[in-house]
């Protein structure tokens, strides 16, 4: 920072971060260069277009020359969202799609807490706009941080639940990025690394929070997996747990977990092979994963480290997946699954998800 001659920086966080005394490990350092520092904590999970509009009053009175986001994808999409805005103009839902910018942000250091949304490193931003209930999917270029931090040691504190989560996100990451239209053979040598990893140092860094190893790895296999999706984008995954999250407020990795093995089972007749490729990784590199098909070693995973069984367990409503449906096909990381499915399909999805995985 010292370097970037920067002399006023807006640090976009969260209250527990502060609370616990991580936010003060990084703007201690930085006041000792004579930096003046002001500090945004009204960053809740699944970040809401308030939450934007609030971070962008503040730091207009601040008037800073850098940010930095602190924390999880919800924090780092959040000073996505408000870095855009504050050098594009208008309001956080006009940039909805992609490329919809056409200024640089300001510039954004992110350091990243957890390991799943490798949000810290793309492209990519999600905001709830709470009027509509619909997750935003914002995906621009100009999003894309200007630095990116990954310490092990910050994550070793996460929780195991929490690091349950953000590993089955980033392996949805990995997965949806290999058997995407958009794959190329690097975003393929990013995918499958990412997948290994996983497999092997996921269920360690849940139950053995401050195994180390563990936690290196599952930095790795999360920024891998961000580099995989980041060009080769999503698929129906992530168009359709947005929208759960946009509705019910719920957990973006719980949420992609619980849908990975449909939707992936749904996409076997147009990309059987490369799912085969993935429940090889997957068995040759945990032993309880071994000798399953590639569907069922994913739901296997998802039991190992204690994920819930079903859609209906976490509140979802049959009633709602009429408008679910509707609102996942128009979401912009659909585009490049396998395959286009109708809206009674994705209706199908959600059923299958919303019933206890056997």
């Amino acid at each position: 920072m010292a370097r970037f001659n920067c002399k006023k920086v807006f640090v976009v966080t969260d209250k527990i971060l502060e609370e616990i005394g991580v936010v003060k490990q990084i703007t201690g350092p930085l006041e000792s260069k004579g930096i003046e520092i002001k500090l945004f904590t009204e960053v809740q999970p699944n970040p809401t277009v308030a939450n934007v509009e609030a971070g962008l009053t503040e730091l207009k009175t601040f008037e800073a020359d850098l940010m930095i986001s602190l924390g999880g994808g919800s924090v780092h999409d959040c000073a996505k969202a408000i870095a855009v805005v504050a050098t594009n103009g208008g309001k956080i839902q006009d940039y909805e799609g992609l490329d919809k910018s056409s200024k640089p942000t300001l510039p954004l250091v992110a350091i990243n807490t957890t390991a799943g949304t490798a949000s810290e490193m793309t492209r990519f931003c999600i905001i709830t706009d709470e009027s509509t209930h619909i997750k935003m999917a914002i995906v621009d270029s100009n999003l894309t941080p200007m630095l990116s931090i990954n310490d092990s040691g910050i994550m070793s504190n996460m929780p195991a639940g929490l690091t349950a989560a953000t590993g089955m996100d980033a392996l949805t990451h990995a997965v949806e990025a290999y058997v995407s239209t958009a794959a190329s053979p690097i975003t393929d040598a990013c995918a499958l690394k990412a997948i290994e990893l996983i497999a092997q140092a996921l269920p360690t860094a849940v139950i053995e929070p401050k195994n180390m190893q563990a936690r290196e790895d599952m930095a790795y296999a999360q920024f891998l997996a961000g580099m995989a999706f980041n060009n080769a984008s999503l698929g129906y995954v992530h168009a359709m747990a947005h929208q759960l999250g946009g509705m019910y407020d719920l957990p973006h990795g719980v949420c992609n977990a619980l849908l990975l093995p449909h939707v992936e089972a749904f996409n076997q007749s147009a990309a059987k092979d490369r799912l085969d490729v993935i429940g090889k990784v997957l068995g040759d590199n945990n032993a309880n994963l071994a000798g399953l098909d590639t569907i069922d070693a994913i739901k296997k995973l998802a039991d190992i480290v204690n994920i819930p069984k079903s859609l209906k367990e976490l509140g979802v409503k049959r009633e709602d997946f009429d408008e679910l449906a509707t609102n996942a096909l128009k979401d912009v990381c659909g585009f490049t699954n396998p395959i286009q499915a109708t809206h009674e399909q994705i209706v199908g999805i959600f059923e299958d998800a919303f019933k206890a995985r056997s």
